[in-house]
């Protein structure tokens, strides 16, 4: 959190970030698991450029939308469990959560920010490696 909030502060720019919470432990995704999120809350409460907004997250890959529901209630249940540790409500604002596939069920359970690239943009294509 350090090195970011140097950059920032070097570039003369204050960021707002959001912590990237694995709650399924997918090797294939990133983020911190719950029992990290709260020491990277309590460091960017030291920083002078950078702000944390709230908690995002990627769920395992599912066939029906409303097998996502689980993960995002987990999210919102983190975000409830930091506030009663301490963490800010002015770092908690943002639950960034569902696609274009999900973004339904996402809302329901509380995401302020949703991604819907695909929806907007089509798929992807990926270039083949040779």
């Amino acid at each position: 959190m350090t090195k970011i909030d140097a950059a920032a502060a070097e570039a003369g720019r204050r960021i707002t970030l959001l912590a990237q919470a694995d709650l399924a432990g997918e090797a294939t995704k990133h983020g911190a698991r719950e029992d990290e999120l709260l020491s990277i809350f309590e460091a960017a409460a030291g920083c002078s450029a950078v702000a944390m907004a709230g908690l995002m997250i990627i769920p395992p890959a599912v066939s029906s939308p409303e097998d996502a529901r689980p993960w995002f209630r987990k999210l919102r249940d983190v975000r409830d469990r930091l506030l009663k540790q301490g963490v800010s409500p002015s770092q908690l604002t943002e639950l960034s959560m569902g696609m274009s596939h999900d973004y339904e069920i996402a809302i329901e359970e509380g995401a302020t920010i949703v991604r819907v690239g695909t929806a907007l943009f089509g798929g992807r294509t990926y270039p083949t490696s040779t």
